[in-house]
């Protein structure tokens, strides 16, 4: 048995950890999102989700997801919107922090549909009881082992540090 720890890998640059991130954006399809009630309770769930691009940029962007409208997710966002979202595993951590509104179907510009649709290969457009979830990041953070909790901080305040 070794009587050392074994050694971590060099911590990632935030410039690449802001580069995983976004290419989880891309390529994932779940999340976790926590929200609590107004009475505190917590409500953690899985959901599917689509990076929507703003102003062509792919760092800038939302969250589109989908839940039913009854389902506590939707109910929990109407005090004040908070929710944090999680992407990864344990040893590959993603936390958003943002704000979420919800979206009628018929509300949401086609192009963002069109999107969540295609890559989910889902269409709840037309389906009164869903409605979409956009939530805009305000906070992102990342860090993969302990060696890369000082420098976590990749956006605050709905702007990239990096």
């Amino acid at each position: 048995m070794p009587d050392h720890e074994p050694s971590l890998p060099l911590p990632r640059p935030r410039s690449q950890r802001k580069e995983d991130v976004l290419t989880r954006l891309r390529q994932d399809e779940d999340l976790w999102v926590a929200t609590a009630s107004t009475r505190d309770e917590p409500c953690l769930v899985p959901l599917s989700f689509a990076w929507d691009v703003q102003d062509g940029l792919p760092d800038r962007g939302t969250l589109l997801l989908c839940t039913k409208r009854t389902n506590p997710t939707a109910r929990n966002l109407t005090p004040k919107g908070e929710v944090r979202l999680s992407l990864g595993h344990t040893r590959d951590v993603v936390l958003i922090d943002g704000t979420a509104e919800l979206v009628e179907g018929t509300d949401l510009p086609t192009a963002s549909a069109d999107a969540f649709a295609a890559k989910l290969a889902w269409d709840p457009r037309d389906r009164p009881a869903w409605v979409y979830l956009r939530v805009t990041p305000r906070s992102v953070k990342a860090w993969r082992e302990e060696n890369e909790l000082a420098e976590r901080l990749l956006m605050r305040d709905g702007e990239w540090l990096v």
